[in-house]
């Protein structure tokens, strides 16, 4: 499903150039779950914005479901993220002025969903989410276990093939982080490949393996696909 080759990300400063990754090759299969992992500085949250089509300023061949990223153009990319990747982020960003229902449908508006599709497509959400009783409240109503679950519900309402969750149980208590983590693995055994960052030993452990970085170099899980798989 996915196939990094020598991709390289590096800023100019005066000194010369400051690498965030180098020489990065990964490949995940699709239905994986797979965690990546390092030290803060390492290129992690950076590698996962060029996986998810956030970065275009990298170089190196990427392959996204046997198609070549390095040679599609912004618009190209943009359309990419919308139709395949679902992002989960530590400070869940969701939209203050929207209500749960209004953000989870935010992903349907990119996309030629009729609205009452798209209405019946959140419905069926917030329940699966068991937050249909949370669907007209604004998220400063809501706790930030409850935000990050509509965090959740937004990324996977259209469907996405790829889940990208940056840190994803970072700002919870444990019993909320454990409870954000069964979700992901349901979600994955659905067939939903899910790439997160951690820091976390037991988020880990979710997954089928790890992809290691230090200092933007991949030292650990180069190259391999889960047995299982």
């Amino acid at each position: 499903m996915i196939e990094l080759r020598n991709v390289e990300k590096f800023y100019e400063t005066g000194a010369g150039r400051t690498y965030v990754l180098r020489r990065v090759d990964m490949q995940v299969r699709e239905g994986e779950f797979v965690s990546i992992m390092g030290p803060s500085g390492s290129g992690k949250t950076t590698l996962l914005s060029i996986i998810g089509f956030l970065d275009s300023a990298w170089g190196g061949e990427y392959y996204f479901m046997g198609q070549p990223v390095h040679k599609m153009n912004h618009k190209q990319r943009a359309e990419q993220h919308k139709r395949h990747v679902g992002f989960v982020f530590q400070s869940y960003h969701l939209i203050d002025g929207l209500t749960v229902q209004e953000n989870i449908e935010v992903p349907l508006s990119y996309r030629d969903v009729k609205r009452s599709e798209a209405q019946a497509i959140v419905a069926d959400t917030l329940d699966q989410f068991q937050i249909v009783g949370k669907k007209d409240l604004f998220p400063n109503q809501l706790s930030g276990g409850q935000q990050q679950l509509v965090a959740v519900a937004r990324a996977v309402v259209h469907a996405p093939k790829l889940i990208l969750a940056d840190e994803p149980t970072g700002n919870l208590h444990s019993s909320q982080g454990r409870e954000i983590m069964e979700l992901f693995k349901r979600l994955n055994a659905a067939g939903t490949t899910i790439i997160q960052v951690t820091h976390s030993e037991a988020n880990a452990a979710y997954g089928d393996r790890v992809v290691q970085l230090a200092d933007g170099w991949v030292v650990k899980g180069e190259g391999q696909v889960a047995s299982s798989q």
